[in-house]
């Protein structure tokens, strides 16, 4: 039976390996701090946190999230180590609480590792405090309890890790929080909440005039007063329902494709997330029974010892093709859902390949999101979510034009990569462009060098740039003085709130400047510039879209860094940076790339430009 602890309360614990799961409706980072008998730290390297995430005995998540997973081996831990403390503190710079007590309670919850709940702990009783210690795991008598804390902090983590006697703990606590705000970057956000479904207002389907309507093909509908065959025997029903596009709550169609495929995405991580888990503990077992068997002196003669070994392998074997059975089973049946919901997805949300951008038609309003790409896990890489990210974009993009960390970015030589790099930003400035509005999206593009003028050549020739590309330091200075100006006007409209009560001339419609080949260009006020546009345009509908290599500004040191965090990283090639906002799998991403050879690309820009003609814009 699973304990509920309440504040002060201990249970003992029947394992030595578990999992300490946490969830608190909102995005925390985890931490786990070993101390001695008397509750002190003895440094620094005593603490495990999303910088330094794994000590003997402990491993904690690497970013902030709104559920976490932390792994424990108390046989593990040193000697010296008489108590686990797990601490939950609040990231800064994300949409969340600023205190514990303005938002849900955090629930911790200790599992065994095939998931039996030990025990529960609910933090109540929480007001301003920004830091906790949630419980801690302590030696008694030869044995392991658990207890529940919930000891909170105003001061935060720095002072959390104070009261626990560690030295210049403000180092540490900012150390970690820079961690986090590094995983965050990489993170993909979480959808807003969805309306529930009692408190939404179903438009039923419009009636036929002669009663409802048939969906049926009309080549397999009987012949009018022709009775359909009755088959002998009712098919059995399938083991799954099937799939059926826009099978989500939603106003619209395109609002339930949205929620159906972010239910995709969350299934995918979260039943990878249990394969994962399941295959670790089948791991787990099979190293404490070898153990077992190396530890009993009556093992090292005869037989008795190989028969143990081979049990112990044959139930690892069994555990883990268990685990490899539940995974197939639900990636089959997310496949058979996406090959339902791909075809079904409109343009804003559909691969470059659809059928559907045959068919394009600049819209009349904008779209809820937009496909930034497909995401996929090395369980399944043939099952791809699409990446769809709100409209109107929250954060920046920044198309990485440096090697990083790709397997894929190695195999290319370096111009090789710009290419690429230029060719998926024109491809999501075309996206953009397409999606909304003729009258609703202004392109801006800064390329200093000329660098870019081939790959924006279809842009500049359809005619759906507000200006030709600016060009040399003179051209990078006047196109961030007016966007800095137009973003000045807008929020000195908005903060008095007179948001229609615009200056004459003053073009209302989103904008987007696409910054080439960076710092190149630029001199310190224009990267001062650049920075306040990244960090106050998407509020006023000013957005960015960055083309460069981190490497290449490396001579700005750390004041680019906040710069860099607050865009979303894109990467012309599949790479594996982004993670998911509920277990933080390490994602694979692919670009929106136009198909070589296509023309659809073209076709849709001339089709937007004929609108705006007709328009006057």
């Amino acid at each position: 039976m699973t304990a509920e602890l309440v504040r002060g309360q201990n249970h003992p614990l029947p394992h030595t390996r578990l999992e300490i799961r946490v969830s608190a409706g909102h995005p925390v980072l985890a931490a786990a701090t070993l101390v001695d008998e008397a509750g002190r730290l003895p440094g620094a390297g005593a603490v495990a946190h999303p910088g330094a995430t794994a000590l003997p005995g402990v491993e904690v998540p690497r970013q902030a999230a709104t559920e976490h997973r932390l792994a424990v081996d108390l046989e593990a831990v040193e000697a010296a180590v008489h108590r686990v403390c797990v601490l939950l503190a609040l990231p800064v710079g994300v949409d969340g609480p600023s205190s514990f007590g303005a938002g849900a309670a955090p629930v911790v919850t200790v599992t065994a590792p095939d998931g039996t709940r030990i025990a529960d702990y609910t933090i109540t009783g929480l007001d301003r405090e920004s830091a906790l210690v949630a419980l801690e795991l302590y030696r008694r008598q030869g044995a392991w309890k658990v207890r529940a804390v919930g000891q909170g902090y105003e001061g935060g983590l720095a002072a959390l890790l104070a009261d626990q006697g560690l030295e210049r703990p403000a180092e540490l606590a900012g150390s970690i929080l820079e961690a986090v705000a590094q995983g965050l970057a990489r993170s993909v956000a979480a959808p807003p909440p969805r309306v529930p479904e009692a408190d939404r207002v179903r438009q039923p389907a419009p009636a036929a005039p002669g009663g409802p309507i048939d969906y049926t093909h009309p080549g397999r509908r009987p012949a009018p007063g022709a009775v359909p065959p009755r088959p002998e025997q009712p098919p059995a029903p399938p083991a799954h329902p099937a799939p059926v596009a826009g099978d989500a709550t939603g106003w619209s169609m395109d609002e339930r494709l949205y929620n159906q495929v972010w239910s995709m995405f969350e299934d995918l991580a979260r039943t990878t997330a249990a394969y994962r888990s399941a295959c670790q503990f089948a791991e787990s077992r099979l190293d404490q029974e070898l153990d077992r068997v190396l530890s009993d002196p009556r093992n090292r003669i005869g037989g008795a010892g190989d028969a143990a070994r081979a049990a112990a392998k044959a139930k690892h074997d069994e555990l883990t093709a268990r685990a490899q059975e539940a995974l197939d089973r639900d990636l089959a049946q997310l496949t058979a859902e996406s090959e339902v919901v791909e075809p079904a997805l409109p343009a804003a949300y559909a691969r470059w390949d659809s059928p559907v951008w045959q068919a394009y038609r600049v819209p009349m309003e904008a779209p809820m999101a937009l496909r930034l790409g497909d995401l996929h896990l090395p369980e399944r890489p043939g099952l791809r979510i699409p990446f769809l990210a709100r409209l109107p974009l929250a954060r920046g993009l920044w198309v990485d034009s440096g090697r990083g960390h790709s397997e894929a970015a190695a195999l290319l030589d370096e111009a090789e990569l710009r290419r690429l790099a230029l060719d998926t930003a024109v491809a999501l400035v075309a996206r953009l462009v397409a999606v909304y509005p003729a009258d609703g999206f202004r392109v801006r593009v800064i390329d200093p060098a000329g660098a870019g003028a081939a790959a924006f050549a279809p842009l500049v020739e359809a005619g759906v740039l507000a200006a030709p590309p600016a060009a040399g330091a003179a051209g990078v200075s006047a196109v961030l003085a007016q966007l800095t100006e137009r973003v000045d006007l807008m929020q000195m409209a908005l903060r008095a709130g007179a948001a229609d009560d615009l200056p004459p001339g003053m073009d209302p419609a989103e904008h987007l400047l696409v910054v080439h080949d960076f710092p190149h260009g630029f001199d310190d006020r224009a990267v001062n510039q650049l920075r306040y546009l990244a960090d106050e345009g998407p509020q006023v509908g000013l957005h960015l879209l960055m083309v460069a290599d981190r490497a290449d500004a490396a001579a700005y040191g750390p004041v680019l860094d906040p710069l860099w965090r607050t865009l979303m990283r894109l990467t012309p090639v599949p790479d594996d940076h982004l993670a998911d906002p509920w277990v933080g799998h390490a994602w694979t991403y692919e670009p929106p790339l136009v198909p070589q050879g296509s023309a659809v690309l073209r076709q849709v820009l001339s089709q937007v430009a004929d609108s705006r003609r007709q328009w006057g814009r």
